[in-house]
Protein backbone atom coordinates (compact mmCIF):
# COMPACT_ATOMS: atom_id res chain seq x y z
CA UNK A 1 0.00 0.00 0.00
CA UNK A 2 1.34 3.77 -0.68
CA UNK A 3 1.86 6.09 2.02
CA UNK A 4 1.42 9.77 1.51
CA UNK A 5 3.23 11.04 4.03
CA UNK A 6 2.61 14.32 6.05
CA UNK A 7 5.09 14.67 8.39
CA UNK A 8 5.88 18.73 9.53
CA UNK A 9 9.25 19.04 11.77
CA UNK A 10 9.06 20.37 15.19
CA UNK A 11 11.08 22.60 16.50
CA UNK A 12 9.98 24.31 19.63
CA UNK A 13 12.76 25.71 21.08
CA UNK A 14 13.78 27.47 17.89
CA UNK A 15 17.26 25.57 17.40
CA UNK A 16 17.06 25.95 13.59
CA UNK A 17 17.86 29.70 13.93
CA UNK A 18 21.34 27.64 15.30
CA UNK A 19 21.71 26.37 12.07
CA UNK A 20 23.02 27.22 8.96
CA UNK A 21 21.72 27.95 5.61
CA UNK A 22 23.79 25.08 4.02
CA UNK A 23 22.30 22.82 6.95
CA UNK A 24 18.89 23.62 6.57
CA UNK A 25 19.23 23.55 2.42
CA UNK A 26 20.93 19.51 3.37
CA UNK A 27 17.72 18.50 5.47
CA UNK A 28 15.60 19.63 3.23
CA UNK A 29 16.45 18.16 0.13
CA UNK A 30 16.91 14.97 2.15
CA UNK A 31 13.32 15.28 3.72
CA UNK A 32 11.84 15.73 0.18
CA UNK A 33 14.00 12.52 -0.77
CA UNK A 34 12.48 10.84 1.30
CA UNK A 35 8.90 11.70 1.41
CA UNK A 36 9.02 11.06 -2.49
CA UNK A 37 11.40 8.16 -2.33
CA UNK A 38 11.18 6.37 0.61
CA UNK A 39 7.58 7.06 2.78
CA UNK A 40 5.31 5.28 -0.17
CA UNK A 41 7.39 1.99 -0.42
CA UNK A 42 8.90 1.53 3.26
CA UNK A 43 6.13 -0.48 5.36
CA UNK A 44 5.77 -2.73 1.97
CA UNK A 45 9.76 -3.43 2.16
CA UNK A 46 9.61 -3.84 6.25
CA UNK A 47 6.68 -6.08 6.08
CA UNK A 48 8.71 -8.38 3.17
CA UNK A 49 11.71 -7.85 5.02
CA UNK A 50 13.58 -6.93 1.86
CA UNK A 51 15.96 -4.28 1.74
CA UNK A 52 15.22 -1.69 -0.87
CA UNK A 53 18.80 -1.72 -2.87
CA UNK A 54 17.72 0.35 -5.04
CA UNK A 55 18.04 3.57 -2.58
CA UNK A 56 21.75 3.07 -2.36
CA UNK A 57 22.06 5.40 -5.95
CA UNK A 58 19.39 8.03 -4.70
CA UNK A 59 21.47 8.01 -1.24
CA UNK A 60 24.60 8.82 -3.21
CA UNK A 61 23.06 11.44 -5.10
CA UNK A 62 21.09 13.29 -1.95
CA UNK A 63 24.67 13.07 -0.59
CA UNK A 64 23.92 11.06 2.23
CA UNK A 65 27.29 9.15 2.15
CA UNK A 66 29.92 10.74 4.27
CA UNK A 67 28.48 14.14 3.92
CA UNK A 68 31.06 15.44 6.35
CA UNK A 69 34.58 13.56 4.10
CA UNK A 70 36.81 15.61 2.33
CA UNK A 71 34.87 16.30 -1.90
CA UNK A 72 38.13 14.78 -3.48
CA UNK A 73 37.38 11.88 -1.64
CA UNK A 74 33.86 11.16 -2.52
CA UNK A 75 32.63 13.33 0.42
CA UNK A 76 29.91 16.16 0.97
CA UNK A 77 32.76 18.64 2.10
CA UNK A 78 30.14 19.65 5.15
CA UNK A 79 30.28 19.76 8.34
CA UNK A 80 29.22 17.47 11.37
CA UNK A 81 26.11 19.18 11.90
CA UNK A 82 25.20 18.98 8.02
CA UNK A 83 26.52 14.75 8.94
CA UNK A 84 23.40 15.33 11.70
CA UNK A 85 20.72 16.74 10.35
CA UNK A 86 20.68 14.63 6.90
CA UNK A 87 21.32 11.62 9.28
CA UNK A 88 17.96 12.58 11.13
CA UNK A 89 15.75 12.95 8.06
CA UNK A 90 17.21 9.65 6.76
CA UNK A 91 15.68 7.73 10.51
CA UNK A 92 12.66 9.82 10.20
CA UNK A 93 12.45 7.66 7.07
CA UNK A 94 13.28 4.56 8.43
CA UNK A 95 16.25 3.43 11.15
CA UNK A 96 16.93 0.74 8.59
CA UNK A 97 17.84 3.58 6.01
CA UNK A 98 19.95 5.62 8.02
CA UNK A 99 21.98 2.12 9.28
CA UNK A 100 23.11 2.00 5.41
CA UNK A 101 24.45 5.25 4.99
CA UNK A 102 25.85 5.60 8.61
CA UNK A 103 27.65 2.32 7.61
CA UNK A 104 29.17 3.39 4.08
CA UNK A 105 29.67 6.98 5.24
CA UNK A 106 31.18 6.46 9.31
CA UNK A 107 32.79 3.36 9.49
CA UNK A 108 33.74 2.36 5.68
CA UNK A 109 34.26 5.61 4.08
CA UNK A 110 35.66 7.25 7.19
CA UNK A 111 38.03 4.51 8.03
CA UNK A 112 39.93 4.51 4.35
CA UNK A 113 39.89 8.35 4.51
CA UNK A 114 41.44 8.33 7.36
CA UNK A 115 44.12 4.83 7.52
CA UNK A 116 44.18 3.69 3.93
CA UNK A 117 47.27 4.79 1.46
CA UNK A 118 46.47 7.60 -0.55
CA UNK A 119 46.44 4.65 -3.55
CA UNK A 120 43.81 3.14 -1.36
CA UNK A 121 41.95 6.05 -0.55
CA UNK A 122 41.56 6.46 -4.38
CA UNK A 123 41.08 3.26 -5.32
CA UNK A 124 37.68 2.86 -3.03
CA UNK A 125 36.32 6.40 -1.86
CA UNK A 126 34.85 8.10 -5.22
CA UNK A 127 33.13 4.95 -5.57
CA UNK A 128 31.83 4.21 -2.09
CA UNK A 129 30.28 7.82 -2.35
CA UNK A 130 28.80 7.38 -5.56
CA UNK A 131 27.01 4.41 -4.39
CA UNK A 132 28.70 2.04 -7.38
CA UNK A 133 30.31 -0.17 -4.26
CA UNK A 134 28.26 -0.34 -1.28
CA UNK A 135 31.03 -1.35 2.08
CA UNK A 136 30.48 -3.02 5.17
CA UNK A 137 31.95 -2.90 8.68
CA UNK A 138 33.42 -6.22 10.25
CA UNK A 139 34.02 -5.87 13.74
CA UNK A 140 31.52 -7.77 15.50
CA UNK A 141 32.02 -11.35 15.86
CA UNK A 142 29.69 -14.23 17.32
CA UNK A 143 31.59 -14.04 20.70
CA UNK A 144 32.37 -11.05 20.92
CA UNK A 145 29.90 -7.77 20.80
CA UNK A 146 30.62 -5.66 23.31
CA UNK A 147 34.16 -6.84 24.07
CA UNK A 148 35.72 -6.41 20.56
CA UNK A 149 39.17 -7.43 22.10
CA UNK A 150 38.31 -10.56 22.20
CA UNK A 151 38.21 -10.97 18.51
CA UNK A 152 39.65 -14.21 17.21
CA UNK A 153 39.56 -13.43 13.23
CA UNK A 154 43.46 -13.38 12.29
CA UNK A 155 46.04 -12.64 9.70
CA UNK A 156 49.32 -14.67 9.12
CA UNK A 157 51.98 -13.09 6.95
CA UNK A 158 52.47 -14.84 3.75
CA UNK A 159 54.58 -13.13 1.80
CA UNK A 160 53.20 -10.32 -0.64
CA UNK A 161 49.94 -10.75 1.51
CA UNK A 162 48.22 -11.54 4.34
CA UNK A 163 45.80 -15.02 4.89
CA UNK A 164 42.44 -14.04 6.54
CA UNK A 165 40.60 -16.33 8.66
CA UNK A 166 37.57 -15.96 11.14
CA UNK A 167 33.97 -14.35 10.81
CA UNK A 168 32.11 -11.94 11.95
CA UNK A 169 28.28 -11.22 12.90
CA UNK A 170 25.43 -8.84 12.74
CA UNK A 171 26.80 -6.92 9.82
CA UNK A 172 24.83 -4.12 7.86
CA UNK A 173 25.09 -4.35 4.12
CA UNK A 174 27.39 -7.34 4.04
CA UNK A 175 25.10 -9.56 2.00
CA UNK A 176 25.26 -7.08 -0.78
CA UNK A 177 28.83 -5.46 -0.39
CA UNK A 178 31.46 -5.47 -2.70
CA UNK A 179 34.38 -4.42 -0.57
CA UNK A 180 34.71 -5.05 3.95
CA UNK A 181 36.49 -2.94 6.38
CA UNK A 182 37.73 -5.51 8.37
CA UNK A 183 39.72 -5.93 11.92
CA UNK A 184 41.87 -8.62 12.58
CA UNK A 185 44.42 -9.95 15.00
CA UNK A 186 47.98 -9.63 13.23
CA UNK A 187 50.26 -13.01 14.73
CA UNK A 188 51.68 -10.51 17.35
CA UNK A 189 47.97 -10.16 18.77
CA UNK A 190 47.38 -6.52 17.36
CA UNK A 191 44.76 -5.28 15.86
CA UNK A 192 44.91 -4.21 12.38
CA UNK A 193 42.26 -2.83 9.71
CA UNK A 194 42.02 -3.95 6.34
CA UNK A 195 40.15 -3.50 3.12
CA UNK A 196 38.31 -6.94 1.83
CA UNK A 197 36.64 -7.28 -1.81
CA UNK A 198 33.79 -9.40 -1.52
CA UNK A 199 34.89 -10.93 -5.03
CA UNK A 200 38.11 -12.51 -3.08
CA UNK A 201 38.13 -16.47 -2.83
CA UNK A 202 37.59 -17.55 0.52
CA UNK A 203 35.00 -14.30 1.34
CA UNK A 204 31.22 -15.67 1.67
CA UNK A 205 28.43 -13.35 3.28
CA UNK A 206 25.40 -15.19 4.52
CA UNK A 207 22.41 -13.13 4.89
CA UNK A 208 20.58 -13.46 8.67
CA UNK A 209 16.68 -14.01 8.45
CA UNK A 210 14.67 -13.82 11.22
CA UNK A 211 15.00 -10.35 11.89
CA UNK A 212 11.56 -8.22 13.98
CA UNK A 213 13.41 -5.64 13.60
CA UNK A 214 15.84 -3.39 10.74
CA UNK A 215 13.45 -5.82 8.49
CA UNK A 216 14.31 -2.98 5.55
CA UNK A 217 17.81 -3.08 6.34
CA UNK A 218 19.87 -6.08 5.19
CA UNK A 219 22.37 -7.82 7.83
CA UNK A 220 24.41 -10.84 7.24
CA UNK A 221 27.93 -12.67 8.28
CA UNK A 222 31.34 -12.37 7.43
CA UNK A 223 33.11 -15.63 6.88
CA UNK A 224 36.69 -15.18 6.07
CA UNK A 225 38.17 -18.89 4.69
CA UNK A 226 41.85 -18.40 3.57
CA UNK A 227 41.29 -15.08 1.91
CA UNK A 228 44.69 -13.49 0.16
CA UNK A 229 44.93 -9.65 1.61
CA UNK A 230 47.36 -8.18 -0.87
CA UNK A 231 49.38 -6.20 1.90
CA UNK A 232 48.72 -2.32 0.29
CA UNK A 233 45.33 -3.18 1.47
CA UNK A 234 45.98 -3.39 5.42
CA UNK A 235 45.74 0.29 6.78
CA UNK A 236 49.66 0.73 7.06
CA UNK A 237 50.01 2.50 10.37
CA UNK A 238 46.91 2.26 13.01
CA UNK A 239 47.17 -1.00 15.11
CA UNK A 240 44.86 -1.41 18.13
CA UNK A 241 41.26 -0.83 19.05
CA UNK A 242 42.02 2.72 18.16
CA UNK A 243 41.09 2.48 14.49
CA UNK A 244 37.69 0.96 15.35
CA UNK A 245 36.83 2.60 18.07
CA UNK A 246 37.37 5.87 16.13
CA UNK A 247 34.88 4.63 13.95
CA UNK A 248 32.29 3.73 16.15
CA UNK A 249 32.34 7.02 17.25
CA UNK A 250 31.92 8.74 13.97
CA UNK A 251 28.82 6.49 13.53
CA UNK A 252 27.27 7.25 17.23
CA UNK A 253 27.40 10.43 16.78
CA UNK A 254 25.20 10.46 13.59
CA UNK A 255 22.90 7.79 15.65
CA UNK A 256 22.20 10.65 18.23
CA UNK A 257 21.32 12.58 15.28
CA UNK A 258 19.20 9.67 13.82
CA UNK A 259 16.58 8.82 16.73
CA UNK A 260 15.58 12.30 17.06
CA UNK A 261 14.45 11.46 13.45
CA UNK A 262 11.87 9.01 14.10
CA UNK A 263 10.99 10.15 17.56
CA UNK A 264 9.89 13.33 15.52
CA UNK A 265 8.46 10.68 13.48
CA UNK A 266 6.10 9.24 16.12
CA UNK A 267 5.22 12.41 17.80
CA UNK A 268 4.31 14.51 14.22
CA UNK A 269 1.82 11.55 13.67
CA UNK A 270 0.51 11.07 17.21
CA UNK A 271 -0.23 15.01 17.32
CA UNK A 272 -2.09 14.92 14.36
CA UNK A 273 -3.96 11.57 14.92
CA UNK A 274 -5.04 13.66 18.28
CA UNK A 275 -6.81 16.41 16.76
CA UNK A 276 -8.44 13.91 14.26
CA UNK A 277 -9.66 11.04 16.42
CA UNK A 278 -12.78 12.07 18.35
CA UNK A 279 -14.42 9.85 21.57
CA UNK A 280 -16.76 10.93 23.75
CA UNK A 281 -17.36 14.12 22.10
CA UNK A 282 -14.09 15.92 21.14
CA UNK A 283 -10.87 15.33 19.53
CA UNK A 284 -9.07 12.89 22.39
CA UNK A 285 -6.32 15.55 22.07
CA UNK A 286 -8.33 17.92 23.76
CA UNK A 287 -8.37 15.20 27.08
CA UNK A 288 -5.43 15.43 30.02
CA UNK A 289 -4.04 12.45 29.78
CA UNK A 290 -3.24 12.62 25.79
CA UNK A 291 -1.75 15.90 26.25
CA UNK A 292 0.55 14.54 28.98
CA UNK A 293 2.10 12.45 26.40
CA UNK A 294 2.19 15.24 23.68
CA UNK A 295 3.57 18.06 26.13
CA UNK A 296 5.85 15.40 27.42
CA UNK A 297 7.28 13.78 24.35
CA UNK A 298 7.88 17.36 22.64
CA UNK A 299 9.84 18.19 26.26
CA UNK A 300 12.26 15.05 25.67
CA UNK A 301 12.61 15.59 21.70
CA UNK A 302 13.57 19.26 22.59
CA UNK A 303 16.28 18.25 25.04
CA UNK A 304 17.69 15.74 22.59
CA UNK A 305 17.97 18.60 19.71
CA UNK A 306 19.82 20.48 21.88
CA UNK A 307 22.22 17.85 22.76
CA UNK A 308 23.08 16.98 19.25
CA UNK A 309 23.33 20.63 18.48
CA UNK A 310 25.50 21.37 21.06
CA UNK A 311 27.67 17.90 20.60
CA UNK A 312 27.63 18.59 16.83
CA UNK A 313 29.05 21.89 17.79
CA UNK A 314 32.06 20.18 19.60
CA UNK A 315 32.41 17.97 16.77
CA UNK A 316 32.83 20.70 14.53
CA UNK A 317 36.15 22.10 16.71
CA UNK A 318 37.60 18.85 17.01
CA UNK A 319 36.32 18.37 20.57
CA UNK A 320 33.15 16.02 20.91
CA UNK A 321 34.93 13.36 23.06
CA UNK A 322 33.84 9.53 22.80
CA UNK A 323 32.00 9.66 26.39
CA UNK A 324 30.32 12.67 25.39
CA UNK A 325 29.08 10.71 22.20
CA UNK A 326 27.74 7.81 23.99
CA UNK A 327 25.69 10.05 26.51
CA UNK A 328 24.06 11.39 23.55
CA UNK A 329 23.27 8.45 22.00
CA UNK A 330 22.32 6.64 25.04
CA UNK A 331 20.10 9.68 26.08
CA UNK A 332 18.57 10.44 22.60
CA UNK A 333 17.48 6.21 21.23
CA UNK A 334 16.00 5.67 24.84
CA UNK A 335 14.03 8.97 24.27
CA UNK A 336 13.14 7.86 21.09
CA UNK A 337 12.16 4.26 21.98
CA UNK A 338 10.20 6.03 24.63
CA UNK A 339 8.00 8.15 22.72
CA UNK A 340 7.42 5.36 19.62
CA UNK A 341 5.53 3.83 22.85
CA UNK A 342 3.65 6.41 24.06
CA UNK A 343 2.41 7.01 20.50
CA UNK A 344 1.73 3.78 19.91
CA UNK A 345 -0.94 4.30 22.62
CA UNK A 346 -1.92 7.41 21.43
CA UNK A 347 -2.87 5.46 18.31
CA UNK A 348 -4.61 3.04 20.31
CA UNK A 349 -5.38 -0.06 17.90
CA UNK A 350 -4.62 1.95 15.00
CA UNK A 351 -0.76 2.18 16.24
CA UNK A 352 0.05 -1.73 15.58
CA UNK A 353 -1.23 -1.43 11.58
CA UNK A 354 1.66 -0.42 9.07
CA UNK A 355 -1.13 2.49 8.21
CA UNK A 356 1.09 4.43 10.77
CA UNK A 357 4.94 4.11 11.25
CA UNK A 358 4.72 4.23 14.58
CA UNK A 359 5.52 -0.02 15.35
CA UNK A 360 7.92 0.21 12.80
CA UNK A 361 9.68 2.85 14.43
CA UNK A 362 9.39 1.12 17.81
CA UNK A 363 10.71 -2.51 16.24
CA UNK A 364 13.79 -0.52 14.98
CA UNK A 365 14.99 1.05 17.91
CA UNK A 366 14.92 -1.94 19.86
CA UNK A 367 18.15 -2.66 17.59
CA UNK A 368 19.46 0.82 17.82
CA UNK A 369 19.54 0.71 21.25
CA UNK A 370 21.74 -2.17 21.73
CA UNK A 371 23.68 -1.75 18.03
CA UNK A 372 27.13 0.63 18.05
CA UNK A 373 27.37 0.45 21.92
CA UNK A 374 24.29 -1.07 24.02
CA UNK A 375 22.52 0.80 26.35
CA UNK A 376 24.33 -0.69 29.14
CA UNK A 377 28.00 0.05 27.79
CA UNK A 378 27.13 3.39 27.09
CA UNK A 379 26.43 4.12 30.68
CA UNK A 380 29.47 2.31 31.53
CA UNK A 381 31.49 4.73 29.90
CA UNK A 382 29.80 7.65 31.05
CA UNK A 383 30.70 6.35 34.06
CA UNK A 384 34.08 5.79 33.69
CA UNK A 385 34.24 8.85 32.50
CA UNK A 386 32.62 10.79 35.87
CA UNK A 387 34.56 8.31 38.03
CA UNK A 388 37.57 7.72 36.66
CA UNK A 389 37.06 3.76 37.44
CA UNK A 390 36.66 1.02 34.91
CA UNK A 391 33.76 -0.95 35.42
CA UNK A 392 34.37 -2.93 32.66
CA UNK A 393 37.39 -5.15 33.76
Amino acid sequence: MSHTDKYEHHDYYGVDELLSDDHKLARDAVRDWVKKEVSPIIEEYSEKAECPKHLFKGLAEIGAFGPSLPEQYGGGGMDEIAYGVIMQELERGDSGLRSMASVQGSLVMYPIYRYASEEQKMKYLPKLGSGEYIGCFGLTEPDHGSNPAGMITNIKDDGDAYILNGAKMWITNSPLADIAVVWAKDEEGVVRGMVVESSWEGFSAPEIHGKWSLRASITGELVFDNVRVPKENVFPDIRGLKGPLSCLSKARYGIAWGAIGAALDCYDSALRYSKERVQFGRPIGGFQLTQKKLAEMITEITKAQLLAWRLGSLANKGEATPAQISMAKRNNVHMALEIAREARQIHGGMGITNEYPIMRHMMNLETVLTYEGTHDIHLLITGMDVTGINAFS
